[in-house]
């Protein structure tokens, strides 16, 4: 584990993840982001921004007309406004609607209450926990399955926190190092380890193939 994280920081260097002016920004963008790219992600905030309402105050006055209609270009715009304003709920009821007060609460018991709110998965929870808050808790999403199964160190079909603890068991405790690990985990897999025709001979990870996948058609 620590060998394909020095591969990968040499390669493509620190990559100073996550796009955000602030933690309320970046934990809107860990909900938008479910099932579509950050491209599109980008245009819904810039929405959000161009017409001031990028704020939890901002957001929570909108009808459900104008708020789905600002973050339509992140795709299933009516799930996401349900998304949203969940989130929005759970900020105003437990935190008085300030980021700052959920960076106070223990990383474990705050990642319980995020998971039992509407729409919010362990993917997404995580995201906003380590780019929003600030808390060394390790994100897995396709790309750190793919290149995991693919170079031979843990199959896919093993469940997220199974995946999490992995990188929990092999690394200590550090924001900054999973911050950097995870980017970098979605750089190679945009870059070289594609879910198909992967660029697999110019990839940093190449000598590390696993010769299970290298001789199967298979692509995981």
């Amino acid at each position: 584990m620590r060998n394909i994280y020095k591969k990968l920081y040499r390669c493509f260097g620190p990559q100073k993840w996550w796009p955000g002016d602030d933690p309320f920004e970046i934990a809107v963008g860990a909900i938008l982001t479910q099932n579509t790219n950050w491209g599109n992600v980008e245009q819904a905030i810039r929405n959000l921004k161009k017409n001031g309402v990028l704020s939890p105050h901002g957001i929570y006055g909108l009808s459900v007309h104008d708020l789905a209609s600002l973050i339509k270009p992140a795709g299933y715009f009516n799930v996401k406004e349900q998304r949203l304003r969940s989130f929005l709920e759970f900020l105003s009821n437990d935190y008085h609607g300030r980021m700052a007060n959920m960076m106070l609460e223990d990383a474990d018991h705050l990642r319980q209450k995020l998971l039992k709110v509407h729409g919010i998965g362990p993917e997404t929870a995580d995201s906003i926990l380590l780019y929003a808050l600030e808390k060394p808790v390790f994100v897995i999403d396709a790309y750190t399955k793919r290149v995991l199964s693919r170079h031979g160190i843990m199959a896919s079909e093993k469940s997220y926190d199974e995946l999490q603890e992995l990188f929990h068991d092999s690394f200590k405790r550090d924001v900054r190092l999973y911050n950097e690990y995870h980017a970098l985990f979605v750089r190679v897999g945009k870059t070289f380890c594609k879910r198909t025709k992967p660029l697999c001979e110019q990839c940093p990870l190449n000598d590390m193939l696993s010769s299970v996948y290298s001789e199967s058609s298979q692509l995981p």
